[in-house]
């Protein structure tokens, strides 16, 4: 894995009474839940419950509605997970408290996005939650606990030491793709599959050179058939397809920070024809390249000065 982008949407720490129930709306953006006290359930639809105990964390898809109970026993509350136009979201308040007396269940609760390079979002087609327990010494209570903190104090630079906290967490659990044996590290198999994980860094970080089937092969030592066969099982398209859409996220980028022209922005996602570009990308963003430079500088011009509760961090992983 050469790089983990990280997009920091929000956070809040729940806390919940013994036999209160939290409906969690289900949101565009995955979100993750780290049981930091306590035990309790979650209620995903008619799926399995997931019980939650210390160091519990659950990353849940996109779209996807939740009922968190403080409760003992796996009995589902009514109307459980049928909440996508309402209930809580995580990140409306730093903290949200459920229930009358002392917390049975305490959780960090948060949205996020999480790109391995710059067009594949992690956790986006997830179809199943991922469920994995840590252990104490593993110190993600701690981080997640003081995720919580740096947001709560409100302190200069509180957003971006909470967004490089929850990337510390999401490395952790990444890492456990090579010993876990849950099912979810299957949806993470390009992350044991160091072949392939080179081939799409090098589509990452050179876009714009001419890379075919037959070269990006080689330069793994793989066959091309064995390539295309291990390609396809990690990332569930070809090469070729996944590579242009590579370069039209990076053409996007650079029209967007509107500091090359049009050409130059075609030259560097590969393409010598400025027509062809321009066709590809009509289709890929439903606009032509000059349009969407337009719009995007309209949007940065409208926007506000970001909150600390929505921050972008990258780094090399």
């Amino acid at each position: 894995m050469t790089t983990l982008d990280v997009t920091f949407v929000r956070l809040s720490e729940c806390a919940l009474a013994a036999g209160a129930h939290l409906a969690v709306a289900g949101g565009a953006a995955s979100t993750i839940h780290y049981c930091l006290r306590g035990a309790g359930f979650i209620f995903l639809d008619d799926e399995t419950h997931i019980r939650l105990t210390p160091h519990t964390l659950v990353i849940v898809p996109p779209g996807r509605a939740m009922t968190i109970a403080a409760t003992e026993h796996p009995t589902a509350p009514r109307n459980s997970g049928k909440h996508n136009n309402g209930g809580f979201t995580p990140g409306s308040l730093k903290r949200h408290t459920v229930g009358n007396g002392e917390p049975t269940l305490v959780l960090a609760c948060a949205s996020f996005r999480a790109n391995y390079g710059p067009a594949l979002d992690l956790f986006a087609s997830l179809a199943t939650p991922v469920v994995e327990t840590f252990d104490a010494h593993d110190q993600l209570d701690q981080v997640m606990a003081y995720a919580v903190a740096e947001l709560a104090a409100q302190d200069v630079g509180g957003g971006p030491m909470s967004a490089a906290l929850l990337k510390l967490v999401l490395l952790a659990l990444l890492r456990r793709c090579l010993v876990s044996t849950n099912t979810w590290v299957e949806r993470f198999s390009i992350l044991s599959d160091p072949p392939i994980a080179r081939a799409f860094a090098e589509m990452a970080s050179r876009p714009s050179a001419p890379h075919t089937v037959q070269s990006l092969s080689h330069a793994v030592g793989l066959s091309r058939s064995a390539f295309m066969a291990r390609f396809s099982a990690a990332f569930g398209e070809s090469p070729m397809l996944l590579l242009r859409r590579v370069r039209m996220r990076h053409a996007a980028d650079l029209l967007a920070a509107n500091a090359l022209s049009v050409d130059q922005v075609a030259l560097n996602a590969g393409y010598r024809s400025r027509s062809s570009f321009t066709r590809t990308f009509r289709r890929y963003y439903g606009s032509d390249p000059s349009e969407y430079r337009a719009r995007a500088q309209r949007a940065s011009s409208a926007s506000a000065v970001p909150t600390e509760d929505a921050v972008e961090v990258s780094e090399a992983a």
